[in-house]
């Protein structure tokens, strides 16, 4: 039975992994589909809008590289939507009035109280922005100047009613915890959403970086806070009501990796929980849509992708005995399915970071780092997979960032046992053991790879933990944030 059962979970992983290598064939990073040029002369109004909550640590930041944006003046409006409570109000207005002071459009929009998060945020500039298009941009985001004259042009194609930018990364060599989030973005952003824009798929806002239409976003019904993606529902409304969205992959937009182990639990937590929400939401919808049915494959994948990580969870949980009864029946499959779907996904990274220009030492360190921290994510991220399920939104956990170190930072805080890492990193070393006595190699190499994962997240995360269980409760200011998406 314990075969059997293993022998479903790993088939329905490896779905993943085909998919993987059917992106990789046929990415191609020097193919591109130029944008249109962007003619100043006829240039139409833009509203940049910039949600904020407590973020002291990069608003400044944000606010001035936003201000700096090149584009017609008369054309131009900045909105800072603040909802903080602390001394990020005093910053706010301080530099909206110095970009007043230099002729820009700037407004700061507050609201009575904090309904829908970034959703809530997002809807209340709206019904006052004057834009016929409107930017959007995470406080950690520092765009250059050129940003909007190298997107606006886009929006000439027909049906065109969103842009989005791809990330780049400030503090990529901050650490090896950083180098290897970047690489998990990068894998998202360099060749699954080029692949997607290229081959008529569906794609997605992600929450920043990104130009959309108004009346796209109005026709598709506004920004909604019944899930914790707004971006990603927004972006799925939206195509089912007939925009066409496209992926700039050429141009970028730098920002701020967590250089928390807890910040980065809880970012990664709600874009798992909010996908199976939105999936929830709307994947009856997309089924039963007059699309391709690629299209419908497509974002089933998409939605689908954060159930990887309970079924990665059970195959680790199952493993000690899968390995034993393998043995008993002296069955091959066990290395060869286990050994598949790893260089698969490494290579998934690997040719990322060729692609944006990594050294191959670096390339190849880092993938592999990525390979492991997501794999010693999974117990956390299974979780929220599961909670996604559950009737409740949840709360919009923010995710601080460090800046430019100068202001006294925020404390992040996830809420979990402490050391469950460790835990399964030990029932991963006896399943290490096992594959080792039964002489399956390529096993437990796979085992490996989860004992180092679960020992380095757990190690990242003991010192906060230990934090916590002295303070006796969570730092302030660690949750419900607008930040980012």
């Amino acid at each position: 039975m314990i075969v059997v059962v293993y022998t479903l979970l790993a088939g329905l992983l490896a779905v993943f992994g085909l998919h993987r290598a059917w992106l990789l064939a046929r990415f191609r990073w020097d193919e591109r589909i130029p944008l249109p040029p962007f003619d100043a002369s006829r240039a139409p109004s833009v509203t940049v809008q910039l949600p904020l909550y407590n973020e002291r640590t990069v608003a400044a930041r944000a606010i001035r590289a936003l201000g700096a944006l090149d584009y017609p003046a008369e054309q131009f409006e900045l909105q800072v939507l603040d909802d903080s409570d602390d001394e990020t109000r005093a910053i706010v207005d301080a530099e909206v009035e110095r970009l007043r002071e230099h002729g820009v459009r700037a407004s700061v929009v507050r609201r009575a109280t904090r309904e829908g998060f970034k959703a809530g945020a997002l809807a209340s500039g709206l019904a006052t922005a004057s834009g016929e298009f409107i930017a959007i941009f995470d406080a950690d985001f520092a765009p250059r100047r050129e940003f909007l004259t190298q997107l606006m042009g886009a929006f000439d194609e027909p049906g065109v009613d969103l842009v989005q930018a791809r990330w780049e990364h400030l503090n990529r060599e901050h650490s090896a915890f950083t180098r290897a989030q970047a690489v998990l973005l990068d894998g998202h952003f360099v060749i699954t959403h080029k692949v997607r824009d290229e081959q008529g798929l569906f794609l997605h806002f992600n929450g920043t970086a990104g130009v959309w239409r108004r009346s796209a976003i109005e026709r598709a019904g506004g920004w909604q806070h019944d899930t914790l993606t707004e971006d990603l529902d927004l972006s799925y409304r939206a195509q089912l009501a007939g925009s066409r969205l496209r992926y700039a992959a050429h141009v970028t937009a730098p920002a701020e990796l967590p250089e928390q182990i807890a910040a980065f639990k809880s970012q990664q937590a709600r874009w798992a929980r909010g996908t199976v929400q939105t999936a929830r939401k709307l994947l009856p919808r997309i089924l039963r849509a007059r699309i391709g049915w690629r299209v419908k494959l497509e974002a089933a994948l998409h939605f689908f992708s954060h159930a990887g990580h309970p079924i990665v969870l059970a195959l680790i949980a199952l493993f000690p005995f899968a390995v034993g009864a393998a043995q008993q029946v002296r069955l091959g499959w066990l290395a060869v399915v286990l050994g598949l779907c790893t260089p698969v996904v490494v290579l998934f990274y690997e040719r990322a970071q060729r692609a944006v220009g990594r050294p191959i030492g670096a390339r190849a360190l880092d993938s592999l780092l990525a390979v492991v921290l997501g794999l010693g994510s999974s117990w956390w991220l299974a979780l929220a997979a599961l909670r996604g399920l559950a009737g409740a939104t949840g709360e919009f956990v923010r995710t601080p960032k460090r800046g430019d170190g100068r202001a006294r930072g925020y404390v992040a805080s996830v809420r979990e046992a402490p050391g469950i890492e460790f835990a399964w990193c030990l029932w991963a070393l006896f399943g290490l053991l096992r594959a080792v006595q039964a002489g399956a190699w390529a096993a437990a190499a796979f085992a490996t790879l989860y004992v180092a994962g679960f020992a380095w997240v757990g190690w990242l995360s003991l010192p906060r933990a230990v934090v916590e269980r002295a303070a006796g409760e969570p730092a302030p200011g660690a949750t419900q944030s607008l930040g980012e998406s």
